[in-house]
């Protein structure tokens, strides 16, 4: 199979050339930005079990990570200031490398139900600060480190996305079995899964056990 190949005809390449196919931003839209975090902003952050963050390395290649835990996970220092904890992954650490080579981050907060989400951007540091972490704790155990940022731009994004997706409606959950394994697509694209079937389920019930065993 050929590679696509862009049009260059048709590729946009200056804001102006963006704008034009658009109409002028409703005047709201621009002026729902804050640069901390008002009461309402507070209270979808507690109650949020789940976020994306954005991140880039000075090279600009991105990258984005999700993380979860109890709602109510991320916390609010003050109006200018969050903590993430850093649970147990996959120690590729992409997320936390990217932020010591450019701090600036972006922050996606979703709560189950709701179609609308909240934005938060800013700076973030790494921290290793006893107390904070186990402040942190879940089944006793503290995270190695959390990720505070400094907040300085925070708003609230409109519902049409996930109303097009139908995201949380049941009648448009898809089966999972219809796909391979999370491991059996990982191994296919690179070493090879195994042909055995109950090989390959045994594999699988060893992730279960590691995700039991590690999740805090």
């Amino acid at each position: 199979m050929n590679g696509f190949k862009l049009n260059p005809e048709f590729v946009i390449r200056d804001e102006q050339s963006l704008r034009s196919l658009f109409d002028a931003t409703h005047a709201l839209a621009l002026q729902k930005c804050q640069d901390s975090l008002g009461k309402h902003a507070q209270d979808f952050i507690r109650r949020s079990p789940f976020l994306c963050i954005g991140t880039q390395d000075l090279n600009g290649k991105a990258d984005v990570s999700p993380r979860g835990d109890p709602a109510g996970f991320v916390k609010i220092l003050d109006e200018r200031t969050l903590v993430i904890p850093d649970r147990p992954g996959n120690n590729r650490l992409d997320t936390l490398v990217n932020i010591l080579a450019n701090p600036t981050v972006g922050l996606l907060f979703i709560i189950p139900g709701f179609d609308d989400t909240l934005r938060v951007n800013g700076r973030a540091t790494l921290v290793k600060d006893a107390d904070l972490l186990a402040s942190m704790s879940v089944n006793d155990r503290a995270p190695k480190l959390a990720i505070v940022v400094e907040v300085s731009e925070v708003f609230m994004h409109c519902a049409k996305a996930f109303r097009r997706s139908h995201l949380w409606s049941p009648d448009h959950f898809q089966d999972r079995t219809t796909m391979p394994s999370l491991l059996k697509i990982i191994l296919d694209e690179t070493t090879g899964a195994p042909s055995d079937g109950n090989e390959m389920r045994k594999i699988d019930e060893d992730l279960e056990d590691e995700y039991k065993r590690t999740l805090y």
